[in-house]
């Protein structure tokens, strides 16, 4: 079982390497906090505003890779939870079926962002997190 989430909150801090993103459960309370690298965090953060560039970014080429090969990213999946560190994957519909591929949470969410793919968690995951923080 998966719960959705949205992107709820990203900091960015000069000073240090390690930024955040905050994943907030869509129909509950729930937060998921992820460490992310500041160069993932500047990619999430400048496709949410719409920056442009005069050349594609790395996250603006796959996204273009996958619409020109007539497939879609339908959703971000963050599926496991090791030793601190999360697991994501890409779910892409192509020619009729569903692709899964492996992915860090940053780029999943810096792919998925700008096209208001819906991003989820599984229960599991959720679960360890919350057991974590007592």
């Amino acid at each position: 079982m998966a719960v959705q989430v949205e992107l709820k909150r990203i900091i960015i801090t000069e000073t240090s390497d390690q930024q955040f993103i905050f994943l907030k459960e869509v129909d509950g309370e729930r937060v998921v906090p992820i460490v992310i690298g500041s160069s993932e965090a500047l990619a999430i953060d400048n496709r949410l505003k719409g920056t442009e560039f005069s050349r594609p970014m790395t996250h603006q080429l796959m996204a273009s890779i996958i619409e020109q090969m007539g497939g879609k990213l339908e959703r971000i999946l963050i599926n496991d939870l090791q030793k601190h560190t999360f697991f994501a994957r890409l779910v892409i519909r192509l020619n009729g079926r569903s692709i899964e591929i492996d992915s860090r949470p940053s780029d999943a969410i810096a792919l998925g962002v700008a096209g208001n793919v819906p991003i989820y968690v599984a229960e599991h995951v959720l679960d360890e997190i919350a057991g974590e923080s007592q």
